[in-house]
């Protein structure tokens, strides 16, 4: 009996890794239960040989499955460009929003450039849990820092180079674990007395949100930019917060609001 020559190269490893990152480059996005049924083999298999397509730099990682390079390389030069914005202040809120973060803890990080800012002011931490919709972000956290990392699962956002989904896993049942943190860090796009946090974009608004109740503490992370601003879709009211971190002290009437609400305002230069 006689075997098709492809069907025979699937099942080395080599071979079927070549075929399953051509897979995820003419996808774009694939779950490992997609994988494991199209290649014929079991779903810890597929973890491992994406696991080592994502180390080689072939394909991005995700809980859950993977997306291709060509997915999120066409933002390359958009967030760039985000970087760049207030890029000074973004890493003096990045490194002020890291001291609320405790050895042990569980937190969870939402895409943007100042919430990437954060994950890399995080060397000094240990023994820390992340969950993040920020595809960004794992790169950036310090190995040493980090006991378990996580990614939502979902659409990826070209823009913001970050998942857009519900925020949950699922047990190999397919049952849905219940999920919480110690800290949620959430960038915002605005910030004002009378429509509180706002963003773009609906998805986000609602992932964001999402995250937001399942905190135990939240810290919204945003640069004086965005204050008195309101975008399309409002994230929470003002008093959903714990902190507000940025860089410098908010404008009277917004400072009023904050206050009101039982937010408090961190900035650098309050800093103990």
């Amino acid at each position: 009996m006689s075997v098709d020559k492809d069907e025979r190269q699937r099942h080395l490893p080599a071979g079927r890794k070549a075929q399953l990152a051509a897979y995820v480059a003419d996808t774009g996005q694939v779950t490992v239960s997609e994988l494991a049924e199209r290649f014929g083999v079991s779903i810890d298999t597929v973890r491992r040989d994406l696991d080592q397509l994502a180390a080689e730099g072939i394909l991005v990682r995700t809980y859950g499955g993977a997306v291709s390079l060509s997915t999120v390389s066409r933002t390359d030069r958009a967030v760039d460009q985000r970087l760049a914005v207030q890029e000074q202040e973004k890493e003096k809120i990045g490194a002020l929003a890291a001291t609320l973060v405790e050895d042990g803890s569980t937190i969870m990080i939402n895409g943007g450039t100042t919430t990437l800012a954060l994950a890399r002011s995080l060397g000094q931490h240990r023994d820390l849990t992340v969950a993040t919709n920020n595809l960004l972000v794992p790169s950036a956290l310090p190995p040493t820092a980090i006991r378990d990392i996580y990614v939502f699962g979902g659409a990826v956002r070209a823009l913001t180079l970050a998942t857009i989904g519900p925020v949950s896993f699922r047990a190999n049942t397919g049952a849905e674990l219940d999920i919480s943190c110690d800290l949620a860090l959430i960038g915002v796009g605005a910030v004002a007395a009378d429509a509180g946090y706002t963003t773009s974009n609906l998805a986000e608004a609602a992932m964001m949100q999402e995250m937001i109740s399942r905190a135990g503490r939240v810290a919204i992370l945003a640069d004086s930019s965005k204050f008195g601003r309101r975008l399309f879709a409002q994230v929470s009211e003002l008093g959903a917060a714990d902190y507000l971190i940025t860089d410098t002290a908010p404008p009277p009437d917004l400072r009023g609001a904050l206050k009101a609400s039982g937010v408090e305002v961190l900035t650098p230069a309050a800093k103990p």
